[in-house]
């Protein structure tokens, strides 16, 4: 367990939350569905980070109001489909993280991602594509906040929960 990778992810609204888990229990592959749905932002700190990323994470969040984001889009995964999200914010918070450990990311994690929630992953592309295609013909962008940060620990398929932080600052 305390060799698993640490996955950090922004953690969405309860109502947003619940549609995207509805999406994913409907559209995901059941035997590859082993996490909930979620926003990565880092996907493999070394464990030997955990107690600095806990305290940074507890840290951000105590100060940090809601970050804003948008429902943004049906996106194209290749093989899969997600919902994109735009949040400038909440991309920042994300380098502020990523900046703390640099020299400690993976090559995928030293990027800057694309915002999204993955709702249907390793499919067929037509299979994808006509999901896309049904999603976009009830598609609605729309406003939300993130509610906080959470990190899990990776262990080789599902994960485990290895904190969660709630934004609590006040807007300036």
């Amino acid at each position: 367990m305390m060799r698993a990778p640490l996955v950090v992810t922004a953690v969405l609204p309860a109502a947003l939350q619940g549609r995207a888990e509805g999406l994913r229990r409907a559209h995901y592959p059941a035997e590859r569905n082993q996490v909930p749905a979620h926003v990565t932002l880092l996907r493999a700190l070394p464990p030997s980070l955990e107690a600095e990323a806990r305290g940074l994470l507890a840290s951000l969040a105590a100060e940090m109001p809601p970050v804003p984001a948008t429902l943004a889009g049906v996106m194209d995964l290749g093989t899969g489909t997600a919902l994109a999200i735009d949040s400038p914010a909440m991309l920042d918070l994300r380098a502020l993280i990523a900046e703390r450990f640099h020299g400690m990311l993976t090559l995928q994690d030293q990027g800057e991602p694309r915002l999204h929630v993955t709702v249907q992953n390793k499919v067929l592309r037509a299979e994808a594509k006509a999901l896309q295609a049904a999603l976009a013909v009830t598609f609605r962008a729309e406003r939300f906040t993130f509610a906080g940060l959470a990190m899990h620990r990776w262990l080789g398929g599902p994960w485990e929960d290895a904190g969660r932080w709630a934004f609590r600052g006040r807007a300036r």
